[in-house]
C-alpha cells in the first residue's frame, strides 16, 4: 500500500496565517506539469486561491518547465483550476465572504492512486503581535525540552 508522497509544502502559510479549516482538492494539470511535480519542481510560496464563477482558481503556484517537454511546456505560473465538490465550493464562498479570510495552499502531494492533490486552507491573517507570540511560545517549549534533557 502506497502512502501519499509530499512534494512541496508552504511553511510560510502557517507562520503568516491562522488555519481555520483544510480541504483536499485535485488540480487540473497538463502532462508536462505533472511530470515536473513528480520531480519535485514546484513552489507554493506566494500562491493563493480565489473563487470565480463557481470555480476555485489557484494563482502564483510555480511549476518549473519539464526538461524534455519542449513545445508542450506551458507558462510556469499560469492560473490552475482546483477540483472540489459543489458543496465544498459553496462553503468556501461563505468563508471568503467573511472579512479577513482567504484561501491558501498548504501542501502538494501525490496520493495513493498517483494523482496530484493540494491541501487548501481557509486562513485568517496574523498580526505582527500574533507572530511574536507564536515565536515566544516556541522558544519557551524548546527551553523546557532542553531542560528536561539536561535533568535526565
Amino acid at each position: 500500500m502506497r502512502q501519499k508522497k509530499l512534494i512541496a509544502s508552504n511553511k510560510k502559510a502557517r507562520h503568516d496565517y491562522f488555519i481555520e479549516e483544510v480541504y483536499e482538492a485535485g488540480i487540473v494539470l497538463t502532462g508536462t506539469e505533472i511530470k515536473s511535480i513528480r520531480q519535485g519542481k514546484v513552489n507554493l510560496k506566494e500562491s493563493f486561491a480565489k473563487i470565480e464563477n463557481g470555480e476555485v482558481i489557484l494563482y502564483q503556484m510555480h511549476i518549473s518547465p519539464y526538461e524534455h517537454g519542449n513545445r508542450y511546456n506551458v507558462d510556469p505560473v499560469r492560473p490552475r483550476k482546483l477540483l472540489l465538490h459543489k458543496r465544498e465550493i459553496r462553503k468556501l464562498i461563505g468563508y471568503t465572504s467573511q472579512q479577513g479570510l482567504t484561501l491558501v495552499p498548504l501542501n502538494i502531494y501525490i496520493n495513493e492512486k498517483g494523482l496530484a492533490k493540494i491541501e487548501l486552507a481557509v486562513a485568517r491573517g496574523k498580526k505582527l503581535y500574533d507572530k511574536r507570540e507564536d515565536i515566544a511560545k516556541r522558544d519557551s517549549e524548546r527551553r523546557m525540552q532542553q531542560a528536561m534533557k539536561k535533568s535526565y
